[in-house]
C-alpha cells in the first residue's frame, strides 16, 4: 500500500460512512483529480479496497482501523463492504 507524500496537505473529510451509507459511486470503479490523494480510514469492521486502473498491477486489501487505505491520484479503484462497517475519507493535495 502506498503512503501519500509529506508534501501534500490535508484539506477536507467526508462524513462518516456505514454499510448502509457508502455512496454507490464508491463501490464502482472511480478516480481522485489529479493532484488528490485519499487516506481510508476504517473507523470500525473492515472494508475491501481493490485497485482496478488498468495501467497499474491489480490489488486488493482488506482495510480495517489498523490498516487504513491510500488512494493516490488518478488511479481506478473501489470499496466492497464485507460487513457492518463506519469508515471516513480524509483528502489531501
Amino acid at each position: 500500500m502506498k503512503t501519500i507524500p509529506d508534501s501534500a496537505v490535508f484539506y477536507k473529510s467526508t462524513a462518516v460512512f456505514t454499510q448502509d451509507t457508502v455512496p454507490a459511486a464508491l463501490q464502482q470503479g472511480h478516480t481522485t483529480a489529479g493532484d488528490v490523494w485519499a487516506r481510508i480510514r476504517v473507523l470500525e469492521g473492515s472494508l475491501r479496497y481493490r485497485i482496478t486502473d488498468p495501467r497499474v498491477p491489480p490489488e486488493e486489501v482488506l482495510l480495517t482501523p489498523d490498516h487504513p487505505g491510500v488512494v493516490e491520484p488518478r488511479i481506478e479503484h473501489q470499496v466492497q463492504v464485507v460487513g457492518p462497517v463506519r469508515f471516513q475519507l480524509d483528502f489531501h493535495r
